[in-house]
């Protein structure tokens, strides 16, 4: 009976780190009622604990476009924070933390260059 229970116990543990909820894009796309200059958009793949993927800043003002980012970065043990890096083709980087609830993701700039917005709310665009 111990058995069976220390195995339930580590399957539980298994299915818990596979949420993986950063996985998708996420933008501002579809934000209402508010007043855009630009577009961000940022498309992560989570596997357990570790993330990967590309970021972009896009806008009509040439001076707020991003280029093509690189994220990487890790998720915290309980699953709804995320510490990520952005960098861009000149090594310019910044880093940011990301919280996920009911398909919102937060996204706060801790610090670095000015390639990215400080605050915003990201809806879940894709899958």
């Amino acid at each position: 009976m111990k058995k069976f229970l220390f195995l339930a116990f580590l399957i539980s543990l298994q299915a818990f780190s596979q949420q993986n909820k950063f996985s998708g894009t996420w933008g501002n796309q579809k934000c209402k009622d508010c007043k855009k200059e630009y577009i961000f958009t940022i498309t992560i793949a989570q596997s357990n604990y570790k993330i990967f993927g590309t970021a972009e800043v896009t806008s009509n003002h040439k001076e707020l476009n991003s280029g093509i980012l690189e994220v990487s970065g890790h998720v915290y043990p309980h699953g709804d924070k995320a510490q990520i890096k952005l960098k861009d083709k000149n090594g310019v980087t910044s880093s940011a933390v990301l919280f996920v609830k009911d398909e919102v993701l937060q996204f706060n700039k801790n610090g670095g260059g000015d390639i990215v917005p400080k605050d915003m709310i990201l809806n879940k665009l894709y899958e």
